[in-house]
């Protein structure tokens, strides 16, 4: 059942690439982290997909995680940045063909940085989803 992750995910980048404030703010929405890219932009990584089913329906749990990348000298960018993905994903995410979404729920942030390395804002959500 691979396909609910990838269903969510896909509702997922719609939400933050028609959120035009993040947009303005960002290089762009990627699968993992891309070569070359400008900063800052964020990169999807895939987490835990856990059995949701019930007697009546397949269904599945996943752990959606969203990391923002900045090479700026002080967080206050990346801040700023993490908050609008958060209010991109405010309202919750579209339906995605096949799934139901049944609860979509953020988790936490977390920002980590090395003395060597950009800033990186962790942003964490969690999907309930039922096969339509």
């Amino acid at each position: 059942m691979t396909g609910a992750v990838e269903a969510v995910q896909h509702s997922l980048v719609t939400a933050l690439n028609a959120h035009q404030p993040l947009m303005d703010e960002i290089e762009g929405v990627y699968d993992g982290p891309p070569p070359r890219a400008r900063f800052p932009y964020v990169a999807l990584t895939t987490g835990a997909s856990l059995d949701w089913s019930f007697k009546g329906g397949a269904g599945r749990e996943l752990s959606l995680a969203l990391t923002v990348h900045d090479d700026g000298q002080s967080a206050a960018r990346l801040h700023r940045t993490m908050a609008l993905v958060e209010e991109a994903l405010e309202a919750g995410l579209e339906d995605p063909d096949g799934w139901q979404i049944v609860t979509f729920d953020f988790r936490r942030t977390r920002i980590l940085r090395n003395a060597i390395s950009p800033w990186s804002g962790l942003i964490e959500y969690r999907a309930r989803v039922l096969r339509a």
